[in-house]
């Protein structure tokens, strides 16, 4: 999705949808390819989300004197940051795709989202470089970084970018020369393009990113969103369950019993730290499991997931020796997840 043309299928391409009653079977392959994509659970942060950037984008469509207001997308590894922010991207393609479409004279389509990724310990020229391939923009190995960021400007602007989503934004450490130029090329191409940033990276507020002279310039622009675990309990709600509750409706098992995994949201809390991107990775691992073994369902089962993992056993289990029983279900087995 760093290119534009990743991106434009991305965006159009008819997202995963959950089965719908009435509906013919799907095959097992076409379940394992829906469990590996799976659906976006919408999350309060997606909502969030959403409406920032449609009020910022809004907010700085006519701003030409200075560089419009921005938004920074925070929270731990595995806190659901870029499904959110492909989520609202994808939105916004699709809105202003709708709004706008290209004349029947041209074969073009419109570009009105950028999705840039930051390579690690990337330096200036490397960053512009990303962006000019996002475009295709052609560059020559002689080409300097200003000369790659005029073509990059003015390529932007000729193309109608709306929106802007640099991610992996935690990357960059002003506080090295190489870090330090490219915040600054960042606060340059917030100045030169007419289009509203969106960063999204781990616990950025706590690092170097948005503190010092430099981060201060950024970071006084932007407004925060905060993508956070899932609380057990919140007065008298009990989010995650009701997270866990919103993803297991959307499996595809032939034998699952739907509450089954809420039932065990204590457990899951405790193995997910409440992240939802955690959480699904392992139901959607679970449920691949499920499929081929053919057991079709999952379940928390009386081993396995209860079993103190590998390592914290100080001796190994006492071993009895005879035919393994057939299994009866699928548990959730402890796996290292993002």
């Amino acid at each position: 999705m760093t290119t534009w043309q990743g991106w434009q299928h991305f965006a159009t391409a008819p997202p995963p949808a959950p089965p719908r009653p009435g509906e013919p079977a799907r095959s097992e392959e076409e379940r394992l390819a829906y469990h590996s994509a799976f659906v976006t659970v919408r999350t309060p942060a997606i909502t969030t989300l959403t409406t920032s950037v449609r009020t910022l984008m809004i907010l700085g469509r006519h701003q030409q004197t200075t560089a419009r207001p921005s938004l920074i997308v925070t929270g731990p590894a595995a806190a659901g940051k870029t499904t959110a922010l492909l989520h609202v991207g994808r939105a916004c393609h699709l809105a202003h795709t709708a709004q706008h479409p290209p004349p029947a004279t041209t074969t073009h389509a419109p570009v009105p989202v950028a999705y840039v990724l930051v390579p690690p310990g990337a330096s200036a020229k490397a960053l512009a470089t990303e962006f000019a391939r996002y475009l295709g923009i052609p560059l020559t190995t002689r080409m300097t970084q200003a000369a790659i960021t005029d073509a990059v400007c003015h390529t932007y602007n000729q193309a109608g970018v709306r929106l802007v989503m640099i991610d992996e934004i935690h990357r960059l450490n002003p506080r090295t020369t190489t870090g330090a130029e490219t915040a600054d090329l960042l606060k340059d191409l917030t100045e030169r393009i007419a289009v509203t940033f969106v960063y999204a990276g781990i616990d950025v507020t706590s690092t170097a990113l948005f503190s010092g002279v430099r981060g201060a310039r950024l970071a006084a622009r932007a407004s925060l969103v905060e993508c956070g675990s899932f609380p057990a309990r919140s007065g008298k709600h009990e989010p995650f369950r009701e997270l866990i509750t919103g993803v297991e409706a959307a499996l595809d098992l032939r034998a699952h019993r739907p509450g089954t995994l809420s039932r065990h949201a204590s457990y899951l809390h405790q193995r997910t730290a409440g992240r939802i991107g955690s959480l699904t990775c392992l139901i959607r691992q679970a449920a691949i499991t499920a499929i081929l073994d053919g057991t079709e369902r999952i379940t928390k089962g009386v081993t396995g997931c209860c079993a103190p993992g590998p390592s914290r056993r100080t001796t190994p289990p006492p071993h009895h020796p005879g035919p393994e029983p057939p299994p009866h279900h699928t548990t959730l087995t402890r796996h290292n997840t993002p």
